[in-house]
């Protein structure tokens, strides 16, 4: 595997966009962009996913907003410039409320990526909804506390997040996963708390009152930082466990959870794999069109 350093495109403000594009940082970030360095789709995962792609090479990129978790494999897959960014960095040293969310999404947009598609561990609300079930969530509920949820500090960028998720990508899933003869879940409200601790038992159980499906501490801000950045975003949940409180007196471990990821990481792959292959070389959905009419502070990578 070979490395490549990349410097993502530094804010520059509207007015001076004119000018920023001919300096020599800005030719110097485009020239960086090598054939090898450059891809259109993303997966961002986490344990089992590392060495998703064959031959990638290791791409370390800068942003403003400091490091991404880890360096960013890029390969071709089926035919396809994909990147794979671990969420965690590849030793899990980032617990969820420590991932440096913006850092992760610019330098995918940087690296010209334009579509993601984000699996993740989740806890199920839900009876039916047990350990190894593959749900595509359609809703998202923001639970968390204290992270970083925004590029824009500064002017009015207000995007619209009511359908959080890509309706183009859900398809794409929606048809792999038909495609191995799995039965994904269609729908479904994901819950994000802060962890890195698993819930209490009346946490749980207000959860699943509210009619929500699933509990996860990654899926925000990461979506809605993809949507302020006009990228398509998918999430996969896999379940691993039942919440607490929601099944007997049953708690929820670490333990537990690895071991079923694990048993289930195979066909998680197989399933991430088809559904890169299936996304649309042209999107046709509304995400590229998140920040149109709006004026924002600075030029995107």
């Amino acid at each position: 595997m070979t490395t490549t350093e990349v410097a993502a495109d530094e804010p520059a403000t509207t007015e001076a966009a004119a000018a920023a594009a001919t300096t020599a940082a800005a030719a110097a970030a485009a020239a960086a962009r090598t054939e090898a360095a450059a891809a259109e789709i993303a997966v961002i995962g986490g344990t089992g996913l590392y060495s998703f792609l064959p031959d990638a090479t290791d791409v370390t990129v800068t942003t403003p907003y400091g490091e991404p978790s880890d360096p960013i494999a890029v390969g071709t897959l089926d035919g396809r410039r994909v990147a794979f960014l671990a969420r965690h960095g590849r030793d899990h040293r980032f617990p969820a409320h420590r991932v440096n969310y913006r850092a992760n999404l610019w330098a995918l947009r940087g690296l010209g990526v334009r579509q993601v598609i984000a699996p993740a561990a989740v806890g199920s609300l839900r009876a039916d909804l047990g350990p190894g079930t593959f749900l595509l969530p359609n809703q998202l509920v923001d639970r968390t506390s204290g992270r970083v949820g925004t590029f824009y500090d500064d002017g009015a960028v207000h995007v619209s997040f009511a359908d959080p998720y890509c309706p183009a990508g859900r398809m794409s899933v929606l048809k792999a996963g038909a495609g191995l003869g799995l039965d994904v879940v269609d729908g479904g409200t994901m819950v994000v708390v802060p962890g890195p601790r698993f819930s209490t038992r009346a946490e749980s159980r207000y959860f699943a009152a509210q009619g929500w499906s699933v509990v996860n501490m990654t899926g925000h801000p990461e979506a809605a930082l993809a949507r302020e950045l006009a990228l398509c975003y998918t999430p996969i949940a896999l379940v691993t466990d039942y919440d607490a409180g929601l099944h007997g007196e049953a708690t929820v471990t670490q333990a537990d959870v690895l071991e079923v990821f694990a048993h289930s990481v195979d066909v998680l792959r197989e399933l991430v794999r088809r559904a890169l292959a299936a996304l649309p070389r042209a999107r046709v959905c509304a995400c590229p069109a998140a920040l149109d009419g709006m004026k924002l502070p600075f030029v995107l990578p």
